[in-house]
């Protein structure tokens, strides 16, 4: 076995510092083992017990009989050092070190967690500042969460790793409650080893998962969870992540909290995106998406039926399902007839959607008929069923009646649960049906079954590498706009004609070449917002350009303190959509930035951020395609209210050109944007 596998299976565990007091945090980790019927050998460690629950107990990690498959290490930071060396010393495979006080504190602290490291040698270590890890599947709980005094362990397809300790205990009571089952619950922390990469790779290779849920704080290595997510993502294994730090107070906590490094979270939507994982939006998304995507039924459409017996909670489920871009066609006369006929005398509204089966919510046989009937329309991809007051009198009830037209369709079936009934929650989730308590959950849920299904069907994208001939720039610095544009046309970004001029006789020269109507601007590698300084001038006339240069040079000279000597005389454009294209480096990876551009572009803010691949090569056609139809203003460029549509693939070949130039110069483009990028008329 490797170290790994032996953390995630061990057949023996040492519990270095056990108490035999259960109600102390050092005596949970022994107690949960034998609580929840850990099979292998428990070798507690305490020199001043000789037993601990009938179990023998040994002075000090020397004295075992032999190297633990894994050590829980329940010393505090002082004294773990020590043990941690002596543990890897005989050869055991993985300590997991619940002590705080390393890089979460400080500087200080991240000193004595590379110490920790260093003692640890080629022992894996996870933690420290963990509360553990269950294995669910195989009844191994190496941890001492309070969550573990629930006497039943519902074990399922979702594992779930959280950069949080009190996070995974959490989750743990939320998923029992909910009857969700779950297969491994991991809790990285500080991460001075083991990683969260590590463990979405080992839930990738884990026939008991069926879908990865995330609870992120940071992600130290992007290139290592790249490669981990990809792998999920090739093995039809949904990755489903929460990240928090949104915010500016949030990202400071996390970072606090773990003493990590956080990426822009702009970067964390491009990252997703790129790797296939489904972000939850909410902490409670985080559940109700993964117990829906665990569910082995696949969305295959857009279509839903609601069938509700509560006007009311069928109108909210609705409405959430419709604004997540889901259609409720109303039933078919054929289907309207079969449903009227469940219910003679019923007064119901059957020719609409939400179904309205009255009498369903007391009637457990006339629910399983309506489900039927819908199941076998053909007019459906999905079924909702609202659980009314019924389910808190008779959840089983309503539960065995969904349960039982489940063999009759692939369909998937979900329930939303309209009183609070969190009995009613847990039995429809010990069946296998995603039971929700709002109805956001429902839409939020509905729409990750339909993003892994739309996933599935493409293809990863391979980049292409930029030609090697073009690798080289003499340039160093920043570069003045005829240097940039020099730079962009060898990659294949064509610019519009311009002049370098330094005299009043250059510009009327180059503006009678390039006129009638031309555009002067400030020629300077420093000063990369010219409008604000008044160096911008378009549309001037031939005749008017002395004067407008003159102008210009007091302008700039007023607001910089340094008179300019070198301008653009360009070509006038007009008639063009304007957009804005940019490098963007991150700690989590180099992105491709575009959106709507000109001088409106920080005001409007419509971007998109397209991570590069981590192989030195530049986007593809179809990526940039799709980034841009994300684009809320992408109507302009489509031809919007009788617009000429503008030339989408120009552009998209100029922003590939513009990937391959940051692949193919790396490290030295510090950054780079052209604003604007003129789109002229398609052709």
């Amino acid at each position: 076995m490797s170290a790994l596998e032996k953390l995630l299976r061990p057949r023996s565990v040492a519990v270095v510092g056990a108490s035999a007091d259960p109600a102390k945090t050092s005596g949970r980790p022994v107690a949960y083992l034998r609580k929840h019927g850990f099979q292998g050998s428990i070798y507690p460690v305490n020199p001043k017990a000789s037993d601990i629950g009938g179990l023998r107990c040994y002075p000090d990690v020397r004295s075992l009989p032999g190297a633990p498959d894994v050590a829980i290490v329940v010393l505090g930071a002082e004294r773990t050092q020590q043990a941690v060396r002596d543990l890897a010393d005989i050869g055991t495979g993985a300590a997991i070190v619940l002590a705080s006080g390393y890089a979460e504190t400080g500087e200080e602290g991240a000193r004595r967690q590379q110490e920790l490291r260093e003692a640890a040698g080629g022992m894996r270590i996870l933690g420290p500042n963990t509360i553990g890890l269950v294995n669910l599947t195989d009844r191994i709980p190496l941890s001492a969460s309070g969550a573990l005094e629930i006497d039943e362990l519902h074990d399922g397809a979702v594992g779930l790793v959280s950069q949080s300790g009190g996070i995974l205990g959490a989750l743990l009571s939320r998923a029992a409650a909910r009857g969700i089952g779950l297969s491994k619950l991991i809790s990285t922390s500080n991460e001075a080893d083991l990683e969260l990469a590590d463990f979405v790779e080992a839930l990738a290779d884990d026939p008991a998962t069926r879908v990865i849920a995330l609870y992120v704080e940071s992600i130290r290595n992007p290139r290592k969870f790249r490669a981990a997510a990809r792998k999920a993502f090739d093995a039809g294994k949904p990755v489903v992540a929460f990240k928090i730090g949104r915010s500016e107070s949030g990202a400071q906590a996390a970072a606090s909290h773990t003493g990590a490094l956080a990426g822009a979270d702009g970067m964390y939507d491009a990252l997703f995106e790129d790797t296939g994982v489904i972000r939850a939006q909410t902490f409670s998304d985080l559940l109700d998406i993964s117990a829906a995507l665990a569910h082995p039924r696949k969305l295959r459409g857009r279509r839903i039926a609601v069938l509700t017996s509560t006007g009311g909670a069928g109108t909210l489920v609705a409405d959430c399902l419709g604004m997540a871009g889901f259609e409720l066609p109303p039933p078919d006369a054929a289907t309207g007839a079969a449903l009227r006929a469940l219910q003679p005398g019923v007064h119901a509204a059957l020719d609409r959607n939400p179904i309205d089966v009255t009498l369903a919510g007391l009637q457990p046989e006339l629910l399983r008929g309506a489900i039927r009937i819908v199941q076998g329309s053909g007019n459906y991809d999905a079924l909702v069923v609202i659980v009314g007051s019924s389910g808190v009198a008779q959840p089983e009830l309503m539960a065995g009646a969904l349960n039982d037209t489940l063999a009759a369709s692939d369909m998937p079936v979900m329930a939303y649960i309209s009183p609070h009934a969190p009995k009613a929650a847990e039995v429809l989730g010990r069946y296998g049906i995603p039971a929700f308590h709002t109805p956001e959950s429902v839409g939020a849920a509905m729409a990750a079954m339909w993003q892994a299904h739309a996933r599935r069907g493409l293809a990863r994208p391979a980049g292409q590498a930029a030609p090697a001939a073009l690798v080289d720039c003499p340039e160093n610095g920043s570069l003045d706009e005829a240097q940039a544009k020099a730079l962009f046309a060898r990659f294949g970004i064509p610019g519009v004609k311009e002049i370098v001029v330094r005299s009043e006789a250059q510009a009327v020269q180059a503006a009678a070449s390039l006129g009638p109507r031309v555009v002067l601007k400030l020629l300077s590698g420093e000063i990369t917002h010219k409008s604000d300084v008044g160096g911008v001038a378009v549309n001037v006339a031939s005749a008017d350009v002395p004067a407008r240069l003159r102008k210009m040079t007091d302008d700039v000279q007023r607001h910089t303190g340094s008179r300019p000597d070198a301008f653009l005389v360009q070509e006038m454009v007009s008639g063009a959509a304007e957009v804005i294209v940019g490098l963007h480096r991150d700690p989590l990876g180099d992105a491709i930035l575009l959106g709507m551009g000109g001088v409106v572009a920080e005001l409007v803010r419509d971007t998109v951020l397209l991570m590069l691949p981590d192989d030195g090569s530049g986007l593809m056609p179809d990526q940039v395609e799709t980034a841009l139809r994300r684009l809320k203003t992408w109507p302009l460029l489509d031809g919007y209210r009788g617009r000429e549509r503008a030339d989408v693939p120009a552009l998209i070949q100029a922003v590939v050109a513009f990937s391959r130039m940051a692949a193919a110069l790396r490290e030295r483009l510090i950054e780079a944007e052209i604003n604007p990028l003129f789109v002229k008329p398609l052709g």
